[in-house]
C-alpha cells in the first residue's frame, strides 16, 4: 500500500446527514426551514418537488373528480398531501386513497390506512419508478397507479412483497383500468390521456 492510499483511507469522509420526519416538522416549527411547501422526505433527505405543469394538474383534477363520483364516503381522497411511510420517509403522492374505517384524518395517513396511491408522472417518471415505487412496495401499499404521461399509459402495480410489486399491468388508450383493491373503481384510459 502506498503512503497516499493509507492517508486517504484513514481521513474522515463526508457523511450524509439524515433526519426523521418528526425532526423536519420541528425544524419548520422553530423557523429553521422556510421553503418547505413543495418538498417531501425520502430516506431522511429533503427532496424539492418539481413544479406542476398544466397537463399534470389537469390529470390530477380529472382523477379527483372521477374518484369523488366513484368511491364511497368511507374513503378519503387526499390530493398532493404527505403520506407517512416510515420515520424517515414521507413522500407526497399526487393522490392517496385512505380508508376512513382505519384512518381518523387527524394526521397524515400511514401505510395500513392507505388503499391506493397514484403518481402522475411526466418529467418525474424515473424518480417515481426507481425511488418512490420501492418505498410504496416496502410499506405494502396494496395498489399504486403511475399515470405515465410520457408514454400515454397507466401502469397499475399490485401485490407488494419483499419490497417490490409482484404484478404490473399496462393500460393503453382504448382500455379500461379496474382496481383490484377497489372493485367499484374503473377508469377509461381515453378519458384521462386523450
Amino acid at each position: 500500500m502506498m503512503r497516499g492510499d493509507l492517508i486517504a483511507s484513514v481521513q474522515p469522509q463526508p457523511a450524509r446527514l439524515r433526519f426523521a420526519v418528526d425532526d423536519y416538522y420541528k425544524m419548520i416549527e422553530l423557523g429553521m426551514l422556510k421553503d418547505y411547501e413543495r418538498a417531501e422526505i425520502i430516506d431522511g433527505e429533503l427532496i424539492r418537488k418539481m413544479s406542476i405543469g398544466d397537463r399534470h394538474a389537469y390529470v390530477v383534477d380529472i382523477l379527483n373528480r372521477l374518484f369523488n363520483k366513484s368511491l364511497t364516503d368511507d374513503i378519503l381522497i387526499r390530493i398532493q398531501n404527505p403520506l407517512r411511510l416510515t420515520d424517515y420517509d414521507e413522500p407526497q403522492p399526487d393522490i392517496v386513497l385512505a380508508d376512513l374505517t382505519k384512518y381518523d384524518g387527524k394526521r397524515h395517513p400511514r401505510p395500513a390506512e392507505t388503499i391506493l396511491v397514484v403518481e402522475v408522472s411526466d418529467s418525474t417518471l424515473k424518480y417515481d419508478r426507481d425511488v418512490k415505487m420501492p418505498l410504496y412496495a416496502e410499506a405494502e401499499i396494496p395498489e399504486v397507479w403511475i399515470v405515465n404521461l410520457q408514454n400515454e399509459i397507466i401502469e397499475v402495480h399490485q401485490q407488494p412483497s419483499v419490497g417490490i410489486y409482484q404484478l404490473a399491468k399496462i393500460f393503453k388508450q382504448g382500455e379500461v383500468v379496474k382496481s383490484s383493491v377497489l372493485p367499484e373503481l374503473s377508469l377509461d384510459v381515453d378519458s384521462l390521456l386523450s
